[in-house]
């Protein structure tokens, strides 16, 4: 099926007489009938559900959904972006590894990563996006497990060159590992230009209401871990845990980082998503093609107007023609580039903030991506973490304005700019 019929009917098909929406599996526990019967779940012997901190039917089906969306082979759901980001990495990566990340990343992923994800002993580099080829090479070191990037970096609005860092990770034996949140697999699908692994927060453009907390895993099934197998031992050598099991042989490459995911991780930690908000997921994900494209002509139309104002003293929007990432946007993202502007105030952050104090429509969150416009200035607020140094190898200025477009008519939102740009 094509796209957008898979928006609609991928991960469940109801039988005669079955519920036509996704259930909502809303129970903790599952009954059966003998001891055996659920000791085979818990050897992996047999598929199903014992308890929903593992799995639950409602947040299989939306995540299948994903993966069909992506072009993946397995996926899994999880109750945050950020669980979905650690996740990602913790479960081919530990104490003495080390990760190479691009630097233009959500402030919440580089605080993970430069804090807290240290502070368990795993090392980070963070490279310039736009470095060369031969700079993001000298990066890795043998103990490298994976690259890290985001395909519209958040709030810098940088465009990864995904075939660039697939051919930096492949060479050095590791999975690319890339957040498809602001693009959505409605405008980018990574897999099909070498990514191996893609996270999401699906509390953005996936849900697309500002709803349901929510992330995802999906993995394409392409890298072979048994090919490098000693640097991903997690994978492909006995796990105690469940009487000597090695995911790789037993559940294939299509089906072993998941799973391992799943059993290992999320019986540990238990970051598992409301099975009320994977449905909340799962109706908005219906309507995603439908809203992406609004989103987009939304953001070409308040870009190009912010272009033109006086009191606008420079747009970062990868769709406008001369933006330094317009030439990767139309080789990888051609239907468009999502809802997000980012934009400096003439006057520096003291002007970002009254023009931000004088907005009416929109509304000053720190949300992104859904369907009501909010704005935020990230260099007080995701970002704050971050010293100066930091915040500029992040692409965040202290003049930084961060405009999420949603799906208003247009012209009431340039109106509510228009006004506010003029109280500055």
């Amino acid at each position: 099926m094509k796209f957008d019929t898979n928006c609609l009917h991928a991960g469940y098909r109801p039988g005669s007489g079955e519920p036509r929406n996704i259930p909502i599996v809303q129970s903790t526990t599952f009954r059966y009938e003998t001891s055996e019967d659920m000791g085979r779940l818990f050897d992996l012997e047999a598929e199903g559900y014992f308890y929903t901190r593992l799995q639950n039917p409602t947040s299989d089906a939306v995540a299948a959904r994903l993966c069909a969306l992506e072009g993946g082979s397995a996926a899994m759901l999880l109750s945050s972006g950020q669980a979905a980001t650690f996740f990602a990495v913790f479960n081919i990566a530990s104490a003495g590894d080390h990760i190479v990340c691009s630097s233009a990343v959500y402030g919440g992923t580089y605080n993970l990563f430069a804090v807290t994800m240290r502070r368990m002993g795993i090392q980070f580099t963070f490279v310039d996006p736009d470095c060369s080829e031969e700079e993001l090479n000298a990066a890795f070191r043998p103990e490298t497990k994976a690259l890290f990037g985001e395909t519209i970096a958040n709030p810098a609005l940088t465009v990864l060159d995904i075939e660039k860092f697939a051919r930096a990770a492949h060479a050095h034996g590791v999975p690319l590992i890339v957040d498809n949140t602001f693009a959505t697999p409605a405008l980018c699908r990574p897999f099909e230009w070498g990514a191996d692994i893609v996270t999401h927060s699906t509390s953005k453009y996936l849900d697309g209401h500002a709803a349901a907390l929510g992330g995802a895993i999906v993995d394409s099934g392409r890298f072979d871990w048994e090919a490098h197998a000693d640097k991903f031992p997690g994978l492909t050598t006995p796990d105690d845990s469940y009487h000597g099991v090695t995911y790789t042989k037993k559940f294939g490459p299509g089906g072993a980082y998941i799973t391992k995911a799943v059993v290992q991780l999320m019986r540990d930690f238990g970051s598992t998503p409301a099975p009320m908000n994977a449905w909340l997921l799962g109706m908005g994900m219906e309507t995603l093609p439908l809203r992406m494209a609004r989103h987009c002509a939304n953001g070409q139309g308040v870009a190009q107007w912010l272009q033109k104002h006086e009191k606008v003293a420079w747009v970062r929007y990868a769709g406008l023609p001369g933006d330094r990432y317009y030439e990767l946007a139309q080789k990888y993202l051609p239907h468009g580039c999502c809802g997000v502007v980012s934009f400096g105030v003439k006057g520096g952050r003291a002007a970002a903030e009254r023009f931000m104090a004088g907005l009416e429509l929109a509304s000053i969150a720190t949300h992104v991506a859904d369907a009501k416009t909010c704005v935020l200035h990230p260099a007080s607020a995701t970002h704050r973490q971050m010293n100066d140094a930091e915040l500029a190898a992040a692409g965040v200025s202290p003049d930084l304005v961060r405009l999420s477009v949603g799906l208003e008519d247009l012209g009431d939102l340039i109106a509510d700019l228009s006004q506010a740009l003029d109280q500055v």
